[in-house]
């Protein structure tokens, strides 16, 4: 059980190196299984507590719900959608979550 905690502080602190470490040359079946995920997706996990530290959501549900509320404002009848203008729909929604609206960085303008 100690092995686990200490690979979930190495993992909270993005150090997945030491996290595999720990586990490496075990023969228990979720120890190969739990390594294998760690290898695979190296690049994709990311430092935890550097998010934590900024206020930054870490978990996936709020990124997964605000993409299904795009796509159903994309589907919404009588609206016209094609894939050229889904690029500006995500900068404008990215700029209104970033309270960028009414900034001056922030150029709403429709391409050619």
């Amino acid at each position: 059980m100690r092995r686990l905690e200490n690979a979930e502080q190495f993992l909270w602190n993005g150090d997945v190196e030491s996290a595999i470490d720990l586990f490496e040359g075990c023969k228990f079946k979720r120890a190969m299984n739990f390594v294998d995920y760690l290898r695979k997706h190296y690049l994709r996990i990311p430092e935890y507590s550097y998010f934590h530290k900024l206020g930054l959501t870490i978990g996936s549900g709020s990124v997964e719900s605000s993409i299904k509320q795009i796509g159903r404002r994309i589907k919404i009848s009588g609206a016209q959608w094609n894939r050229k203008n889904v690029s500006q729909v995500l900068k404008h929604r990215c700029a209104y979550l970033n309270d960028m609206l009414d900034s001056c960085e922030y150029n709403y303008s429709v391409p050619n």
